[in-house]
């Protein structure tokens, strides 16, 4: 309800005398509780009692959200007055534009709007979108970033923007009523009349100073090259020419720099063509010169390719000649300990230990070698053949026990239940040398994972220790022969076990990942396909 204190002739006038919308809005009801005659009728509503039980409590399709429209009526109530304009729809559903204005005020310390919604008329709507349409040609001509002067036919400055007046170095409205003449007056060779005389006859939209920079000439008398270009339209049958002036004194700054650079680039040219001469005479000696010293490399090389094979051929056959003295060793040991008795037996026995040792690991020295120069000769190929990976992984990891340190154990599982198809002896090559990697590498009372699995016809064999670990730098090099990280100098070993396990996978057509941490442990990944045995 209206409030109580409202006077009578504000009643009067909401209710009898208003042709328009007017009516009360509750803030905290969210909705109007009074409305006059004529506000529902241009709403469509049958009564007032109908409008006001509304129960969208919302006027037919605003433009704004819930949350627009609680934002609108914030804005109002902070600055007491708001206006928009819209489009209302009837509760009968046609819509109309409307001019929508929000007035808070206070009744009994509750917070209200006077709502006034006008229905506006073409000739309202037309105004309306001239005054804007007046608006955005304000905001574009003054905000230009480029200089427009306007001129009337006999060449007097009518209008300029404020980007022209701080071009030519005039105070606001200094230039109105100025001759357009002043501030380009070495134009055309000084024959304006002639000029604007043409162009009034034949207006067109065209460029000043065709092939030849302007100068524009500042209020203190400065000049400035400038690029103008002409336009025109009429108004009340009156011609108006428009000017746009661009500021080029940076472009023409840059093309002089780029005459210049030009021209240093043909002195650079000139001088580069005589040492270019020179230094041709130069490079031909020299391509004698080079030409001889190729002759000679050919030649080291070829020496230097015949020696590495001697070398592989002695490792070969050192190798071999190596072991039959090992064996004769190992024999004598074995002697050695059968026939040892009497209170000495057991450092016999001891002593005869460590030659075992000594000599196994000479044998695996040698078989390293002898491997990598299988390898390199070509003499090494993979055949594969039917296996049982959980039965291969079991066998192998049977085989290291004898290598654990104290307190070492190593864990393994298999996700290979069938039958494939992989060269066995290389694979199982690979493994052991992994393994003994581990158990070398890694502490006493340490643990080692070994993980197995098959899928997608990918061999995936995983072997992780908690040992010492390889750096980041070293682990770039740890593929190549012979090569140690620098962390394990002092443990025996060849650096060749990477290396031919790189080699083994290369003829599998497997790859190699490793993982490894300082003093945490290593992680190496190899993958492998095979051929599923069923598809045989």
């Amino acid at each position: 309800m209206l409030p109580s204190s409202s006077s009578g002739a504000f009643t009067a006038l909401l209710y009898t005398q208003a042709k328009e919308f007017f009516g009360v809005y509750d803030l905290a009801l969210g909705w109007f509780t009074q409305v006059n005659p004529a506000g529902v009728r241009l709403l469509g509503y049958p009564s007032e009692e109908v409008f006001l039980n509304d129960p969208d409590h919302s006027l037919r399709s605003p433009p704004w959200t819930p949350e627009q429209w609680q934002a609108l009526c914030e804005q109002a109530r902070r600055e007491g007055h708001q206006a928009v304009e819209t489009d209302i729809r009837r509760h009968t559903g046609e819509a109309f534009s409307a001019y929508l204005e929000l007035t808070f005020f206070q009744e009994a310390g509750q917070p209200f709007f006077l709502i006034h919604i006008c229905k506006q008329n073409r000739l309202q709507q037309a105004e309306r979108e001239l005054a804007h349409s007046v608006r955005r040609f304000e905001a574009v001509f003054t905000n230009a970033t480029i200089g427009i002067i306007v001129c009337n036919q006999a060449g007097d400055i009518v209008s300029a923007n404020q980007l022209a007046e701080q071009q030519f170095g005039y105070r606001p409205a200094e230039l109105l009523g100025l001759r357009i003449e002043v501030l380009v007056p070495n134009a055309a060779g000084r024959h304006h009349q002639q000029l604007r005389e043409s162009f009034n006859a034949h207006p067109q939209v065209r460029g000043m100073g065709h092939h030849r920079v302007l100068r524009g000439q500042r209020q203190d008398g400065t000049e400035f090259p400038v690029e103008v270009s002409l336009s025109y339209f009429h108004l009340d049958e009156e011609l108006y020419v428009v000017a746009y002036v661009l500021d080029i004194t940076a472009k023409h700054a840059a093309a002089l720099e780029l005459v210049a650079q030009h021209q240093r680039v043909a002195r650079l040219n000139a001088d580069l063509e005589q040492k270019v001469a020179d230094r041709t005479h130069a490079l031909l000696i020299t391509l004698e010169q080079l030409e001889k010293r190729g002759q000679e490399l050919t030649q080291a090389l070829a020496a230097e390719q015949e020696l590495g094979e001697m070398k592989s051929r002695f490792v070969s056959m050192a190798s071999h000649e190596f072991r039959t003295p090992l064996t004769g060793v190992l024999t004598s040991a074995e002697l050695i300990a059968d026939y040892a008795q009497g209170p000495q037996k057991d450092k016999q026995l001891k002593h005869v230990g460590r030659i075992r040792a000594s000599v196994k690991h000479l044998n695996d020295i040698l078989e390293e070698f002898l491997s990598v120069g299988r390898i390199e000769e070509g003499r090494v190929e993979a055949t594969p053949a039917t296996l049982d990976m959980e039965t291969l992984l079991g066998e192998t990891v049977a085989d290291v026990q004898g290598l654990l340190k104290a307190g070492q154990h190593i864990e393994y599982e298999s996700e290979c239940a069938g039958l494939i198809r992989l060269d066995t002896s290389l694979l199982r090559k690979i493994l052991v040398n992994l393994l003994s990697n581990a158990i070398k590498y890694s502490g006493e009372n340490s643990v080692i994972q070994v993980q197995a699995a098959c899928q997608d016809r990918q061999l995936m064999l995983r072997v992780e220790d908690q040992g010492v670990g390889i750096s980041q730098e070293d682990q770039e090099h740890l593929f190549e022969r012979f090569f140690r990280a620098r962390n394990v100098s002092t443990v025996p070993g060849t650096g060749l076990g990477l290396y031919i396990i790189a080699k083994y996978l290369e003829l599998m057509g497997g790859s190699i990942a490793l993982h490894s941490e300082l003093n945490v442990g290593t992680t190496v990944t190899i993958t492998i396909p095979y051929e599923d045995h069923s598809a045989d």
